[in-house]
């Protein structure tokens, strides 16, 4: 972590920290997605890659952009959320059916907060730091996380957790 010593210096560390939390994301989704058995579930976390990798290349190009080197910044934060996912879903997890799925659903949307609150905070600095362009591209990403949050919520409520509670 280089020296913050002003809004900037801030901007560029918390998007190399993003990056580097959509790279753990995105790993542990490669190892949670097989163990869904929803297939709309499955369907949504294949989708949900997509996204993490397409966040991943803005970040990279808007740190590119910034005259930075292009690298990340460990995010000990999504660690934690990452080492609870697979706690929940495959170290303690259920074996499979309704209930792992709505563990899934669960820690998908922990993680996926997480995401929303960093690329949020981000576009904000941009916006303060006059680059448009950048906050235009990061408010749209924060608009498709909600997007995947909340159909994740859609579908826990009008299936599996009605499927986990039957059970």
């Amino acid at each position: 972590m280089s020296e913050i010593s002003n809004l900037s210096d801030l901007y560029i560390e918390e998007l190399k920290d993003l990056w580097s939390a959509n790279d753990q994301m995105a790993r542990a989704l490669k190892k949670i997605s097989p163990k869904a058995t929803h297939p709309k579930l499955k369907q949504m976390l294949e989708s949900s890659q997509k996204g993490i990798a397409g966040h991943t290349d803005l970040l990279k190009a808007l740190i590119a952009n910034q005259d930075e080197k292009v690298s990340k910044e460990h995010c000990k934060g999504m660690q934690g959320l990452v080492d609870e996912a697979l706690k929940h879903t495959i170290d303690d997890g259920p074996e499979k059916g309704p209930v792992l799925d709505a563990a899934i659903i669960a820690q998908y949307q922990r993680m996926t907060h997480y995401g929303i609150t960093g690329f949020g905070t981000v576009a904000a600095f941009s916006k303060a730091l006059k680059l448009m362009d950048d906050n235009k591209q990061l408010r749209a990403a924060v608009k498709e996380l909600y997007v995947a949050d909340e159909l994740m919520t859609l579908l826990a409520e009008a299936a599996v957790n009605e499927d986990a509670a039957a059970e």
